[in-house]
């Protein structure tokens, strides 16, 4: 994958797990709580956490000692 490929899917990612983010706090502070989605959704923003962290660190250059 190009590094420009890589930099517009690690945009992508960030946009979904803030998105999420909202989610998961507007169901909870609207009273809405439906405990097995809100869980669901949790899931999913790990997983989006990994693969953000793992896009980073790909993107960073190897420096030799």
């Amino acid at each position: 994958m190009e590094e420009t490929e890589s930099k517009q899917l690690l945009e992508q990612l960030r946009v979904e797990h803030r998105d999420l983010d909202e989610v998961v706090s507007y169901l909870i502070e609207t009273g809405m709580r439906d405990d097995m989605k809100i869980q669901r959704l949790k899931k999913r923003k790990l997983l989006l956490r990994d693969q953000i962290a793992r896009l980073e660190s790909s993107l960073i250059p190897d420096i030799d000692a």
